[in-house]
């Protein structure tokens, strides 16, 4: 049965070959000798479509030469009775799937050239290469070509993290995150996170560029929410992305203040990260220490800070670990009330400032939209706080309604909304990965035949009667339409039994 789908799609491939020959024949040989005799009348158009017709068919035939030349192998021990459809049946596939096909294989061909320029010396030319990477891997869920060529991205990604100037460290290592979310679980997302960590950590020691640091940390916890195996892992990324703002200091090292955008990206990381573990399995003390930490941010000018600081909090006290301190204080021998009263002290302290926070006047910070998002999230802290209600939110989706109800999930979903930025929705919609960490099936997912939805910019590129391919196409077939009334009267014989497309 192998051996028979392997012959059906090497008769497609040679059928699509030679549809692609006679195609070109027709494009070279289509003039007639009237038209030759005329070379500055009409012939600007037909070149333009010769010319786009032609790329279009090189970059179809060079995929189609290569997938050939691998099925050869297999072919060579084919049984001799291996049947396939009829070529005309083959033929009349390609044709009717070609419209998709061409736009695939458009797109295949525009990473290969995104990865083969990962090679450059060049580093603007790396930095295109890496926004066409993302751009792709936003927009849709590259599955085959990941297949493919996964082992080369991450390499080549990882290259730039350790060698490039910040900007394409930060673009690269964005990169390598949508690598793991779309691989999902498995063997890829553990590779991904065993060969990412270390140079991501050294990459987070050296410069202080925000925007930088800021993707390097959020590649660190996309990388181990997908590929860490154990909660020992993720505690270590987590002191990873700690140490940026609390440094080991040694005898001649000078300790270099984080940004407001560094302290954010790295508290809104560990916060994600902290989602997937129990308080139980964490050093109380590193978490005495923390709580403090957020505590302090709470008092601080910019809102973003303060925001991030909150849902921490917020999360910390879902998970319990507040309570875990005190059954550790009341149990101890020695100093058991003093420990017992300074927690009870942090406690009182986080409910005045989220009360305060809650109702602000304005004065720190400037934008109205950030002051009443902090408004709305420390109300939602305080209710939390005093009655222990969760926030329940909303989200549409498509056509399908996507709700929260614990800090963990709002965290997450706030996290990965950031990240994906305008590629948020088609991952919720089609990515499987994000169905499992959010128990999400999209309605349409249960439908069978559901056609493929392809973005705003593809339709615009490959559907919209204004593209280039389209115009491209029409000139050709008015051409061809031409053509064939010239033939059925006499005048060409050049192209006589030709098939149309």
């Amino acid at each position: 049965m192998k051996n028979k789908r392997i012959s059906a799609v090497s008769a497609l491939l040679s059928d699509a070959l030679d549809y692609l020959r006679r195609r070109e024949e027709n494009l070279i040989g289509g003039l007639s000798e009237e038209d030759e005799e005329k070379p500055n009348k009409g012939r600007c158009d037909d070149g333009l479509v010769r010319e786009a017709d032609e790329e279009r068919s090189y970059r179809l035939r060079q995929w189609l030469c290569n997938t050939q030349r691998k099925n050869a192998a297999m072919l060579d021990s084919d049984d001799d009775n291996s049947s396939v459809s009829s070529s005309s049946t083959m033929r009349s596939d390609f044709m009717s799937v070609s419209g998709t096909e061409e736009v695939q294989i458009e797109k295949d061909s525009l990473l290969d050239q995104a990865l083969d320029a990962l090679y450059e010396k060049r580093g603007s030319t790396r930095e295109k290469a890496l926004s066409s990477i993302i751009e792709a891997f936003n927009s849709n869920l590259q599955h085959q070509f990941v297949e493919k060529k996964f082992a080369t991205l991450l390499h080549q990604c990882l290259g730039s993290v350790k060698r490039g100037s910040s900007k394409e460290i930060a673009l690269a290592s964005h990169a390598v995150g949508l690598l793991a979310l779309t691989v999902g679980f498995g063997e890829s997302a553990r590779e991904i996170f065993e060969e990412s960590v270390t140079p991501l950590s050294q990459a987070l020691k050296s410069g202080s560029e925000s925007s930088k640091l800021a993707s390097l940390l959020e590649c660190l916890a996309i990388i181990t929410f997908v590929g860490g195996n154990d909660p020992e892992e993720t505690e270590q990324s987590m002191q990873i992305m700690w140490q940026l703002v609390h440094p080991k200091l040694g005898s001649n090292v000078v300790a270099v203040k984080p940004s407001t955008a560094v302290i954010t990206a790295m508290v809104s990381a560990w916060s994600f990260l902290l989602t997937t573990l129990d308080g139980w399995t964490l050093d109380p003390k590193h978490w005495q220490q923390s709580i403090s930490y957020f505590s302090g941010l709470l008092d601080k000018d910019d809102r973003s800070v303060r925001i991030a600081a909150g849902e921490a909090l917020a999360l910390i006290f879902e998970i319990g670990s507040l309570e875990k301190f005190y059954a550790e204080s009341k149990g101890s021998k020695d100093g058991s009330q003093e420990g017992y009263a300074h927690v009870q002290g942090l406690k009182g302290k986080i409910l005045n400032q989220v009360k305060n926070l809650s109702m602000e006047a304005g004065g720190k910070g400037s934008a109205k939209k950030d002051l009443t998002s902090q408004r709305n999230l420390f109300k939602d802290i305080l209710e939390f706080l005093e009655d222990g209600y969760c926030p329940e939110t909303s989200l549409k989706i498509g056509g399908d309604l996507f709700k929260t109800s614990t800090w963990s999930q709002l965290i997450q979903l706030n996290f990965l909304k950031r990240f994906l930025g305008g590629g948020f929705v088609k991952h919720m919609q089609e990515n499987e990965f994000l169905h499992d960490v959010f128990g999400f099936t999209p309605k349409r997912k249960n439908l069978p035949g559901t056609e493929h939805h392809i973005s705003g910019s593809e339709k615009r590129m490959y559907r919209s009667p204004n593209s280039v391919v389209n115009k491209a196409r029409t000139q050709l077939l008015n051409k061809q339409r031409m053509q064939s009334e010239g033939r059925n009267a006499g005048h060409y014989a050049v192209n006589a039994g030709e098939e149309e497309m």
